[in-house]
Order: structure tokens, then sequence, then C-alpha cells
């Protein structure tokens, strides 16, 4: 999906320096600034739905490709997203943002929100992943394994995409061919593309997280959450875990949507996530 920007403003890209790498970025719109966090194995264009509105309501909209993924660099050691995240916010002279992430973007938002709480704004948490909490969901650890089976085979990058596919855009409760086909395909094309561009970094380095799974109950900034009604039982346990934890947070159910809930249902998502940032006092 494309969108013409140029009538409301100009999008500004570049890239900005981590330690042993550089994160590239797009920014577009004034305002209060909300960072868009992508999914693992994916890239910053999933937010392509939410975007351009985003800048329409009033906002400074930040987003990037984390380390290994997309145009930013390939992890070659031992990192901490939400360090990146705190150094992008330092290079674009942000003092502090919303945080609106999906999937490992979640878990990147609450580890930010951690260890750098005064960076952040409030949370939205999107399908959300959380550090210190293990996978527990048969289906997913089945795959999990299929996908560790397939590094080094012949054929091992087109297995590891799909069996990320199986987990991560059908979801347990669906067959393939009950995805609509060009969104499977739209995420089948940004996966592989990461494998393909960034197959040094895999056993390169190990991400150093916050472990935030024991920790939820120490965030003090307004949050909701936004998960699938088709998606793994982890990913249900992880939202209802953030929901009675996290002070005053709040959930949101979305049918008809597995994991990549932005993109399933955009209208529903995009209703909800557009009152929750119209109700923050900045």
């Amino acid at each position: 999906m494309t969108h013409d920007f140029s009538a409301w403003s100009e999008i500004d890209n570049g890239t900005v320096p981590i330690d042993d790498g550089e994160l590239f970025y797009e920014t577009a719109g004034t305002g209060p600034a909300v960072v868009l966090l992508h999914g693992g194995m994916l890239d910053q264009h999933m937010w392509d739905e939410q975007f351009a509105w985003l800048v329409n309501s009033g906002l400074r909209v930040i987003r990037y490709d984390s380390r290994g993924h997309g145009l930013s660099s390939t992890v070659t050691g031992d990192w901490a997203n939400h360090d990146d995240l705190a150094a992008l916010l330092d290079a674009l002279d942000v003092p502090s943002a919303v945080l609106v992430g999906l999937s490992h973007g979640s878990r990147v938002a609450l580890d930010t929100a951690l260890a750098h709480p005064d960076r952040v704004t409030a949370l939205a948490l999107a399908a959300p992943g959380i550090s210190g909490r293990a996978f527990t969901d048969p289906f997913v650890l089945e795959h999990i394994k299929e996908q560790v089976a397939a590094i080094g085979a012949p054929d091992g990058a087109e297995r590891y995409v799909e069996h990320f596919l199986r987990m991560w855009v059908d979801g347990p409760h669906r067959a393939p061919s009950a995805v609509h086909p060009g969104f499977r395909e739209r995420m089948r094309a940004s996966a592989t593309a990461n494998v393909e561009v960034h197959a040094d970094g895999v056993g390169a380095g190990l991400p150093i997280e916050v472990g935030a799974f024991d920790r939820l109950g120490e965030i003090r900034v307004p949050t909701i959450v936004l998960d699938g009604d088709l998606d793994s039982s982890d990913i249900s346990a992880n939202a209802h875990a953030i929901a009675v934890t996290v002070p005053d947070a709040r959930r949101i159910r979305i049918p008809a949507a597995g994991h990549m809930v932005n993109l399933e249902n955009s209208p529903l998502f995009d209703r909800e996530l557009h009152a929750f940032l119209s109700s923050l006092d900045y």
C-alpha cells in the first residue's frame, strides 16, 4: 500500500548512529512524539496503514527499523533495543514519546519504560511480547523447533519464514488458506527480505533485556493493550498480565484478527488507538 504524504507533511528520513551500527528512521509531522515499533522479522512498513493518519492527528510520528531488521545495521554482538531507542530519541531531540509497539515492538516498549522511564509518555501495546517470560503455547514451541531445524538447510530460509507466518500471521486457530492471501504475501516478502539481508547476524549476539514480566507493576504511564482473538495463548496471557498488573491499564480485544492486529482489523485498531492518544494529557 502506498500513501501520498506530500499533501500534508514532509517525511524526513535518515540514519542515527548506535553502538557498532546505525538505525534507519522516518519521521513526519509536528506535535507530541509517537514512536512506532515493529514486530520481529518485519520492518517499519508494517505501520504504513497508521503512519499517515497519525501525522494528520497533529502528532510527530517516528518509525524505525530496529537493529537486525530492515535498513538498519545487522547484529554484530550483544545489544539492548531499549538503549538503541533512547539513542534514537536523543538524536532526534525528543525528550519523551508515546510508544506504540506490536509483538517484539511491545517487548522493546516495555523494556524502555522500565530502563528509561523519563523517556516514555504512554504505552500502546499490540499483541504484546514481554521480556522475561518464556513461550509455553505448544503451537508456538513446535514452530520454533521447526525454525531451528531449518537453519542451514538448502531450503532453510523459505522454511524458516513459513514457520514465522504460521505462528505470527495465521496463528493457531486458522489454516493459511483462511488468511487474506495478499496480506500473507506482504508479510512473507517483508520477513524474507529480513532473513536475507541480516543472515550474518544470526547467532552474532544476544539481546540484553530488562526482564519486564516481573516488573510490570513498576510502570506508571497510561497503558492500553490490544490483542486479537485468533492469536496464540502466550500473547493472550501476556495481554492479561499487563492488564491486571500495570496500574490502570486497559485491555481491548480485537475480533477477527490474529497477531497482526493493526493490519487485520485496521478500522477497529485505528479507532481505539486514536481514542487512547486523544485521551492523553501530553
